[in-house]
């Protein structure tokens, strides 16, 4: 089978109301309609690279290409897992989790995003709770980051929630105008003291070597 060769087809995170997994091709195409549908307001721009402005089948493409090439790229060493969140049998959105040198940086980054019709429900911050405790409870990380533009309140509302804490910020360029991007960090001391997702990991002890970790 083939999740005997590629054994992250088999990870599972589940929170009370969330499964985050790696999607069928069917469950890919269902992803790629979330992001069709849309992500934001047209007025405001979230990411860093415009993509969701782009014509409906260049939105959908976007999607389907970025996750085949980072599973393409895989490394042990340097690797991003995107994660199609499930509610109930529906797609909702995407959290993706990454790592470089993992075993020495011991840092982790995140990012994600939800269709707009799901926005408000709390969704945001109970699937990146369920990548923070794969982070910290798996993979024994000891800080994770995330970033987002001053305008993203609502992504930096789920950082300050979770426990994050300012890292700084960087001057982007998005849409040939000033974008601020605010830098977020949590610690596992943090994390620690903030979670209240239950979250459990099902598959993980097979993946931990394509995760850069040694296995238990």
């Amino acid at each position: 089978m083939l999740v005997d060769h590629f054994p992250l087809l088999g990870l599972r995170l589940r929170t009370p109301r969330l499964e985050l997994r790696l999607p069928s091709p069917e469950e890919l195409g269902a992803l790629a309609d979330v992001a069709v549908d849309g992500l934001h307001s047209p007025d405001t721009q979230p990411f860093l690279t415009p993509w969701t402005q782009q014509p409906p089948a260049e939105v959908a493409r976007k999607v389907i290409q970025d996750h085949w090439r980072s599973l393409g790229a895989w490394s042990p060493r340097d690797w991003t897992l995107n994660f199609a969140v499930f509610h109930g049998e529906t797609v909702i959105g995407r959290q993706s989790i990454g790592a470089r040198d993992l075993s020495i940086t011991q840092e982790v980054r995140t990012g994600s995003w939800l269709g707009q019709r799901h926005h408000g429900h709390g969704y945001g911050t109970e699937m990146r709770a369920a990548v923070l405790h794969l982070a910290f409870a798996g993979l024994n990380a000891e800080e994770a980051f995330s970033a987002a533009f001053e305008h993203n309140e609502a992504s930096l509302a789920v950082s300050r929630k979770l426990g994050y804490r300012p890292d700084g910020t960087e001057r982007q360029v998005v849409r040939d105008e000033l974008a601020i991007d605010r830098r977020m960090r949590l610690t596992r001391e943090a994390w620690h003291h903030n979670k209240t997702t239950e979250v459990t990991i099902d598959g993980l002890d097979p993946c931990r070597p394509l995760l850069g970790i040694d296995p238990l």
